[in-house]
């Protein structure tokens, strides 16, 4: 039997038109037109053209909770109703919904508080208990039934118990464990019903713990997959038969796109996503036929095991009928026709009986009867008999009641023929010894083999002295020591070794023994100078060179080495040099009086509208001291010092453009509502600036105005970048630069 689908369209929303309605359930030709069996949904290439799909049911959007669960109505074809009868029968039954996003499948399978409203799982559990009160009421008692419930969701590929508190839960989750072909939740709670009542007590509460949340499609969306076990047991006698049924609630694929989740719902996005397309895997590969289908790639498809179940399994399509869920009704109804192909095997869980335990054969006949054990003490095995005129010992270790093997020969007791005699006469009426059953005394037992004894005749031999060894040590070393004289005495004499060979072998003992350690560290001043003449450090480089010169004193390309870099720092200081003599012949006397004596070398100067106040210059040298040769990496930022205020003030005196004369005049009006006009400048500010004016009148001539820029910027709250905005502001009025 293959899996059964059973389709269902939803109704409209209250934003949805119905021109917008593009799904719809039709019938065949040779049907009447009370059964439909296809849903029809146009291309969305071609709006010509319609696909059909034929399932076993469809309910169109007028369909009731009712329609789709009794065996009434226009509707007839594989209704919910009838699985209570297979599962009282023995057979496992799977029920789970399947659809996109906000197309109802927590309402088909969970419902509405209303009665009407009720959905598959409360109206199977329902049925599961009438019909237990009619097994129960028509047997007269002989035959019971339990109800028991399990509870569970998957969430982020983590199974989390529903009857457990949100705060018990552990990170990882429940494990999963395969018994007997079927998966299990390891330490998931079962809880047992006694009535309707009380299952819905129960059910309500679990539902308060699932994951769900707000999307921008739907209100309540499900963000986990939830699986329902109901285990029903049947006792009848010492017969007990167990079947169980599920009913999942799966969670809808979502297009992030059009629900506008944030983090953490994308992350849950992600999660459902992944188990539904492991789903479409695990469906294809079973329609290929394939060896190897993914189950174990997702906790949701090894739980559902899709085609490997032996039970009633069906399969509810929910889907949204407008044109907004178009593509993604299309995949589900592709979904569905391949999952409709998959064959399942229904057969019928096999009832345990309670019986009397089996009898054990004998392998000595029907009437051989085993005979009670005694205790250990009193077994002859485990004693030691001995002679009745050898008094027993007092006091003392007991005796050893078994044998030491030792790898050390040693000489056999000669025990007379007489007292070996009689010691076995006396085992043999050993009144602890059990007496064989009259029955069974024909019975022959096998004898035991009996172990070989050595032979008396063989001794130990005699140990060897500390003497004799040592002869014979000597004795060895001796020939020996012969043996190597006489091979001595053919082998030729060495030659003598030539000065050549000799000076060389005194270099290498030299570079062995650390006596060419000079020549060493100048090579390591070589290759510090060729680093830095890498990095274009000319100084550092130099230096380096003129240390390994005191190593290689006559080397002349090391010494052309050190001239060409001399010459090159030459010419460099020489154009630093014509770069401050253009800098000073800018600037007046004035100006560089208040001037640091001491400017660091200036690669570039750059003197504009907006950055007049910025020389950059960088590091020559990147050593600690001149003593000292490790290098000191530093990163290559650019370092900016600020001019004296007194070279903008020279170069203002000497030019003093249209705007600038403007802006003094505004600022030395000293009114408030004129300055905070200013580009930059708002109401606090002005407000600072009118109070620092008035506060040097206070030490000097009153009506003491401002002269030139500069003065400007060194009043309080002001500065040159803010003098520079003020200037930039009067821009519309004057096109002077």
């Amino acid at each position: 039997m293959s899996v059964r689908v059973v389709a269902r369209i939803r109704p409209l929303l209250k934003a949805e038109l119905e021109k917008d309605t593009i799904v719809t359930a039709v019938t065949t030709n040779n049907e009447s037109p009370e059964l439909p069996t296809i849903v029809r949904i146009p291309n969305p290439k071609n709006e010509n053209e319609d696909f059909s799909f034929h399932f076993n049911s469809v309910y169109d959007q007028d369909a009731t909770q009712q329609d789709l669960f009794e065996n009434e109505g226009m509707y007839h074809q594989f209704p919910i109703s009838p699985t209570i009868k297979h599962l009282f029968n023995g057979l496992d039954v799977t029920i789970f919904a399947h659809g996109n996003t906000g197309c109802g499948k927590t309402h088909t399978m969970r419902g509405g508080k209303a009665l009407a409203d009720r959905g598959m799982i409360p109206r199977l559990l329902s049925g599961i208990y009438r019909r237990s009160r009619k097994i129960e009421k028509d047997s007269s008692g002989e035959s019971t039934v339990q109800v028991n419930m399990s509870y569970f969701e998957i969430y982020n590929d983590r199974v989390f118990d529903l009857f457990e508190a949100l705060e018990n839960r552990t990170t990882s989750g429940l494990q999963l464990r395969d018994n007997g072909g079927k998966t299990v939740v390891v330490g998931l709670t079962e809880r047992p019903c006694e009535s309707l009542k009380e299952f819905e007590k129960l059910y309500d509460e679990a539902n308060m713990n699932r994951s769900t949340s707000a999307t921008k499609l739907n209100a309540h969306s499900s963000r986990s997959h939830a699986v329902l076990c109901v285990k029903l047991v049947i006792t009848t006698g010492d017969q007990t038969r167990t079947s169980t049924a599920s009913a999942i609630d799966l969670a809808g694929s979502e297009d992030n796109r059009r629900t506008d989740n944030g983090k953490e719902r994308l992350v849950e996005s992600a999660s459902i996503n992944k188990s539904l397309f492991v789903l479409a895997q695990c469906v294809e590969a079973i329609s290929k036929k394939q060896a190897r289908i993914p189950y174990r790639e997702s906790k949701m498809t090894r739980i559902l095991s899709l085609g490997q179940n032996n039970g009633v399994t069906i399969m509810i399509l929910n889907l949204a009928p407008v044109r907004s869920y178009h593509l993604d009704t299309l995949s589900s109804l592709n979904f569905a026709n391949r999952t409709k192909k998959i064959e399942v095997k229904e057969i019928e869980n096999e009832p345990v009986f309670k019986g009397y335990p089996r009898s054990l054969h004998s392998t000595m006949g029907s009437s051989m009867q085993r005979q009670p054990l005694r205790p250990l003490a009193t077994s002859t095995h485990n004693t030691i008999s001995r002679p009745p005129d050898q008094p027993a010992k007092t006091g003392g270790k007991p005796g050893k009641t078994f044998s030491v093997y030792f790898d050390k020969s040693r000489p056999q007791q000669i025990i007379p023929a007489a007292t070996a005699r009689r010691s076995d006469i006396q085992m043999r009426s050993s009144p602890s010894k059990r007496p064989s059953d009259s029955h069974i005394s024909n019975v022959g037992r096998p004898a035991k083999m009996s172990r070989r004894s050595p032979p008396t005749s063989e001794r130990p031999q005699a140990a060897i002295s500390k003497a004799a060894i040592e002869d014979i040590i000597e004795k060895k070393v001796t020939e020996l020591l012969a043996a190597r004289a006489l091979d001595q005495s053919s082998i030729a004499p060495i030659p003598a070794i030539s000065e050549e060979v000799q000076r060389r072998l005194d270099l290498l003992e030299q570079k062995i023994e650390g006596k060419d350690d000079d020549r060493a560290e100048g090579l390591t001043f070589l290759l510090m100078a060729k680093q830095h003449h890498v990095r274009r450090e000319d100084s550092s480089a130099l230096r380096m060179y003129e240390l390994a010169k005191q190593y290689f004193p006559d080397n002349a390309k090391l010494e052309s080495k050190i001239m060409n870099l001399q010459e090159k720092l030459r010419k460099r200081r020489d154009g630093e040099a014509l770069s401050d003599g253009s800098i000073k012949a800018f600037s007046t006397t004035s100006a560089m009086a208040s001037m640091p004596s001491q400017l660091p070398s200036v690669d570039k100067v750059k003197v504009d509208g907006s950055h007049d106040t910025d020389f950059i210059y960088h590091d020559e040298d990147d050593y600690q001291s001149d003593d000292g040769f490790r290098y000191k990496p530093k990163a290559n930022k650019v370092r900016r010092i600020k001019v004296s205020p007194a070279i903008v003030s020279a170069i203002e005196d000497e030019a003093q453009t249209p705007r600038s004369r403007r802006l003094l005049e505004i600022i030395n009006t000293r009114d408030i509502d004129q300055i905070r006009l200013l580009k930059g400048v708002g109401q606090k500010k002005a407000e600072a600036i009118v109070a620092s004016l008035c506060s040097e009148d206070e030490g000097a001539t009153a009506g003491r105005i401002v002269e030139n820029l500069s003065q400007l910027g060194r009043l309080r709250g002001v500065g040159m970048k803010t003098v520079e905005n003020m200037r930039f502001g009067l821009a519309g009025t004057f096109d002077d630069a």
